[in-house]
């Protein structure tokens, strides 16, 4: 009898996730391509606060420019920017 293979959709199989999709969510922060935790728990599907706790648990698999905190700055001009996105997207402007 043949083995019967997880369905695409099942939550167990994670689905590809276009690249474009990934592309969308990198930024440009201190010269250097980043995502943000919030975006990388979201395609991993789990809370952004068990993506930070289980990196914090496991730091030495990572190198050391792995992450970094936003300032306040930084993080002020990220959400302006996601408004300024936000608006052209809603008056399909560009």
């Amino acid at each position: 009898m043949a083995q019967k293979r997880p369905s695409p959709a099942s939550p167990t199989v994670p689905l590809p996730v276009p690249g474009e999709v990934i592309e969308r969510r990198i930024y440009l922060i201190r010269g250097q391509k980043v995502l943000l935790d919030a975006d990388l728990a979201e395609l991993y599907q789990v809370e952004t606060k068990n993506l930070n706790k289980a990196v914090k648990r496991n730091l030495d698999r990572f190198p050391p420019d792995f992450m970094f905190q936003l300032t306040k700055q930084e993080a002020a001009a990220l959400r302006s920017q996601f408004v300024a996105s936000n608006l052209s997207f809603q008056f399909g402007t560009s």
